[in-house]
């Protein structure tokens, strides 16, 4: 898969160092994924959860943080859309962002 962006990533963990390492193996696992669809992903992520509008969202670092991505498994494209607290991902909508 490929991932727009990493940047976002880098960005985040720059602001939270603890999320540094758990965002880099999730990045790692999602660069070497080739998912054609959600089963797939779910197979290899089963705390993700489909959240509509083609968006999923995933528990980082035991679920302390939340990461929302637009995925096209056509395409073979994670686009991050939220990387948040659990607290902070509790005042957005997932579908929507």
């Amino acid at each position: 898969m490929r991932l727009i962006a990493r940047s976002t990533l880098r960005e985040y963990w720059g602001k939270y160092p603890d999320s540094e390492l758990p965002l880099k193996l999730w990045y790692a696992q999602i660069k070497k994924a080739g998912w054609e669809n959600f089963n797939e992903l779910k197979a290899q992520f089963g705390n993700a959860s489909v959240v509509g509008n083609d968006r999923v969202v995933f528990n980082i670092k035991g679920n302390e943080y939340r990461l929302i991505a637009a995925i096209n498994y056509r395409k073979q494209i994670v686009w991050i859309r939220f990387i948040g607290t659990h607290k902070a991902y509790d005042k957005i909508d997932a579908k929507t962002i």
